[in-house]
């Protein structure tokens, strides 16, 4: 596996671009695992900031979902976000499952090893490399708005949600 040869490291605050949009609509990939055994999925919930002096990321998966075990069982975890012309492999990473799909083969997308060993994707405009910090369940017992608990979770498969120190963050090089 290449590394992230085709990108220049970029301070977490001088990112440019609204996050939340990037979020919302643009969806990230978040990538876990070892390159002999890694999955990623599409994800357009999570969050930035600061947190115990740190810049952080804040990401949320349910249990059930492939790409949980090797969040679980990795120390880093990468989120890279495209352009517009990835939006079918996007698609494709967040409706089919690594279990049954070989993602990067399926969408063409050529996985990168990152500088602490995190895998992300050479075509990926924006790749930031994440270090677990802290991991906790959502607990439906603490919703203050219990529609959200009905709305968001009927089969009450509740997310777990991992707070990581951004490491670095990856722009790819303009050519």
């Amino acid at each position: 596996m290449n590394e992230l040869e085709n990108f220049r490291t970029v301070n977490p605050y001088s990112l440019k671009g609204n996050l939340l949009k990037m979020l919302n609509s643009e969806w990230m990939l978040i990538t876990a695992g070892k390159p002999e055994a890694f999955n990623t999925m599409t994800a357009s919930w999570g969050g930035f900031g600061v947190l115990w002096r740190k810049p952080v990321a804040t990401i949320y998966i349910r249990p059930q979902r492939h790409t949980y075990s090797f969040v679980e069982n990795s120390q880093v975890f990468t989120l890279s976000f495209f352009g517009d012309n990835h939006r079918d492999a996007l698609n494709f990473c967040g409706s089919k499952s690594g279990r049954d799909f070989d993602k990067p083969k399926e969408t063409g997308l050529t996985p990168v090893l990152t500088p602490a060993k995190g895998i992300a994707f050479n075509q990926a405009r924006l790749v930031i490399e994440c270090k677990k910090l802290y991991a906790d369940d959502i607990d439906p017992a603490n919703f203050l708005n219990s529609s959200i608990e009905d709305e968001v979770y009927p089969q009450r498969d509740f997310h777990r949600f991992y707070i990581a120190e951004i490491l670095d963050c990856y722009e790819l090089s303009p050519r």
